[in-house]
Parts: structure tokens; sequence; C-alpha cells
């Protein structure tokens, strides 16, 4: 029964983002401009055997997975509160944990999405030398790496409106983006975006990304994400217990 139930939830969540046009540009259309952008400037370079293009899907390809996850439930769970549709479903036969998984994994196919628009830019550019199953396994580790993501953009839904969501969710995708190293390498940056993006959990996604091209030690990197993870539902948990009407 729950398993139906899911469906229904997942499939209305899924036609719900194309019905929000702020979370659809800033979260799959932006991301995937910006890579088109860069890699057609710089993805021919590169270094260490590796195409620029080819690094950029693991530096780009986690801001694209952050920015879906982050910025759909969280609006989308804003959005229930102020219409009063969260309260309904709080008390209605279907669990409420169902209609907050269907929100989390509907983001899931738009951030796929967002990938495989950035591996194909990348190939008809000329600047894509990595083999599929090397592009396979940065697919799985982005996205199932983006669920700390998710969760925190819940934890921000239960307590602000759908306008201010936007605005919050976005004041902490685009700096993380930038000290993470996203969208230029750290190399270039000054040397204290280096220290700080130790610190954030979006430095470690795109790491462990990477680490699929070049079997650099990834222990590290997931161990924080996971530990991100636990905080980020914890913090979820009492915002939902204390969401906002």
């Amino acid at each position: 029964m729950n398993a139906k139930v899911f469906g229904v939830e997942l499939a209305d969540e899924l036609r719900g983002i194309v019905r929000e046009p702020a979370a659809l540009f800033f979260s799959i259309v932006m991301p995937v401009a910006f890579f088109a952008l860069f890699v057609s400037l710089f993805g021919k370079l590169g270094s260490g055997g590796l195409s620029a293009g080819t690094t950029m899907l693991t530096t780009f390809g986690a801001f694209g997975v952050i920015s879906v996850v982050l910025m759909n439930p969280g609006i989308g769970v804003a959005a229930d509160r102020e219409r009063g549709w969260l309260r309904a479903k709080q008390v209605s036969a279907v669990p409420i944990g169902v209609t907050l998984s269907a929100k989390v994994v509907a983001s899931l196919p738009y951030a796929a999405g967002v990938l495989v628009a950035m591996t194909a830019t990348a190939a008809i550019t000329g600047a894509l030398d990595a083999p599929v199953p090397a592009l396979l396994r940065i697919l799985g580790v982005l996205l199932l790496g983006a669920l700390p993501f998710a969760l925190l953009s819940l934890a921000i839904g239960f307590q602000v409106g759908t306008g201010a969501a936007a605005a919050v969710l976005n004041a902490v995708l685009i700096p993380s983006a930038v000290l993470s190293g996203l969208w230029m390498p750290l190399e270039i940056m000054p040397a204290f975006f280096a220290d700080v993006a130790r610190f954030l959990p979006t430095y470690h996604l795109a790491r462990l990304a990477l680490a699929q091209l070049t079997g650099a030690p990834a222990l590290a990197h997931a161990l924080v994400l996971l530990g991100t993870t636990i905080v980020a539902a914890a913090l979820a948990a009492v915002s939902y217990r204390h969401a906002r009407s």
C-alpha cells in the first residue's frame, strides 16, 4: 500500500518541480548554462592526463546536483506549508514520511538530467575523455552524496516561506560553490579559499566524484558526507517538529 501511495506522491512531486519556474531556473537551467560556458572556453585544456572538460564534470556536476536537491524539496515544503497542504498531509492517512521522501526522490531524476546534459555538452565540444564506467560512478556518487543537501533543504523549508526559502537556499548554495572551487579551481583562488573549503561538504562531494577519475583516496570525503547526512537529518527532524504553520 505504501509503495502505491509513494508512487502517486512521487508523480505529483515530479510535476510540481516543473510548475516552480524559479526553482527550475536556478537549479536546472543555470548550472547547465554555466557549465556550457566554461567548458567551451577551457574544456580542452588539461593536466594529469585528464581534460578540463572531464574534471569539470565532477565540480560543475556537484554544483548541478546540489542545486537541484537543495532548491526543490525545500521550496516545495515551504509552498505546501503556505497553502495548508502540509498540515492536511500530517492528519491524513498518508504517512508524512512518504510525502517527504517523495519530495527528495523526485529531485533525483532532474539532478541526473543535469548531469546527462553536462556530459553531452562536454562530448559535443570534444572535451570529454572519460570512459563510461567512470561516468556512471560519478553519477552514482553525486546522486547519493546529495542526500545531506536535500535534508538541509527540508529543514529550511519547514521554517520559512516560499520566497524566503529560495533566497536562503541560494545564500547557502552560491557561497558554498565558490568557496569549494566548484566554479573555478581552488589552485587559482586566494589561499584561504582552500582552507575554508575543507570544512564544506560541497568540497568533499566534488572531491569524492573526482576520485572516481583519478583513483585518489576517497574514504575521508565519504566520512565527511556521512557525518553531514546525520547532522542534516537531525536538523530536518527538529525543524519538522517545530515547523511554522
